[in-house]
């Protein structure tokens, strides 16, 4: 009975130590941590997120940056032509009177012509003071005249145009944008010669010129036709940069009465027929 009663005691002496070295055991691994985490810092202290600012029509950065400005800013503009003579008012002795007036529509031209070479010679800038004309001799200095918002500026005649009837004058951007012609388009004008180079009465080179073709196979049929009726006469055909086609017939010694003859009896289905000056 004894031996059986050690046995018991060893058994569960035995069973003892395996269960506390299981325990043991178990403690050996590591458990995780409980972590406090702490509170987020003040709302003062946190920039809040913002949504993105919508787009604005009248961002600037918005606008691509070879569209000019829609708004007339004179003060910009006297800025640069006192960085650049060249883009200011032509001047005119003091006390000048007109030589000559007329009335009439003006519009205003850019794109495509700007760096391009002008009638004068000199290549166009469309930020100096300048216009064309079709009968004023180049060099001519005009006060130009808003009717509608009474705006005046000097501009210097450097090229020949507006090839549209009903138009006096063509303006360049920054004469259209001092005049308040460039967000209309156009605008009557009264135009005052104040200095000119040449004589408006007399003298001169004169052609006739017409177009504006939209298909060349009629201008160059066109032209033929000229060229065998007036056998003494130089006809010439040119693309124009904003598209299309052009005629210019120079007469005999570049007349002034014989091209106002031929503008007064050539007639055609297309374009239009104007009197021109070349010098």
């Amino acid at each position: 009975m004894r031996c059986v009663a050690r046995r018991v005691v060893h058994s569960s002496m035995t069973v003892v130590l395996l269960i506390t070295l299981l325990l043991l055991a178990a403690c050996g691994h590591p458990k995780q941590a409980r972590v406090e985490v702490p509170p987020p810092p003040a709302p003062a202290s946190v920039p809040a997120a913002r949504e993105p600012a919508p787009s604005s029509p009248s961002s600037s950065s918005s606008l691509p940056s070879k569209i000019p400005d829609l708004n007339r800013n004179d003060s910009a503009q006297d800025a640069e032509a006192a960085a650049d003579p060249d883009l200011a008012e032509p001047s005119i002795p003091a006390g000048a009177t007109a030589i000559a007036t007329e009335t009439g529509m003006a519009s205003w031209y850019g794109p495509p012509y700007h760096n391009r070479r002008g009638s004068n010679g000199e290549v166009y800038n469309m930020h100096a003071m300048t216009a064309a004309h079709r009968t004023l001799p180049l060099g001519s200095v005009v006060r130009v005249t808003n009717l509608k918002t009474a705006h005046s500026a000097l501009v210097r005649i450097t090229d020949r145009g507006p090839f549209i009837p009903g138009r006096v004058l063509d303006l360049s951007l920054a004469a259209a944008r001092r005049l308040d012609v460039y967000q209309p388009g156009t605008a009557e004008v009264k135009v005052e010669v104040m200095a000119t180079p040449a004589p408006l009465d007399s003298g001169g080179k004169w052609a006739v010129q017409i177009g504006s073709f939209p298909d060349e196979d009629v201008a160059t049929e066109f032209a033929d036709h000229l060229t065998r009726r007036y056998r003494t006469a130089k006809v010439l055909r040119f693309a124009s940069p904003a598209g299309g086609w052009w005629i210019r017939i120079r007469v005999r010694d570049d007349d002034h009465d014989r091209a106002q003859q031929m503008v007064a009896e050539t007639r055609t289905s297309e374009g239009a027929v104007f009197l021109v000056r070349l010098d």
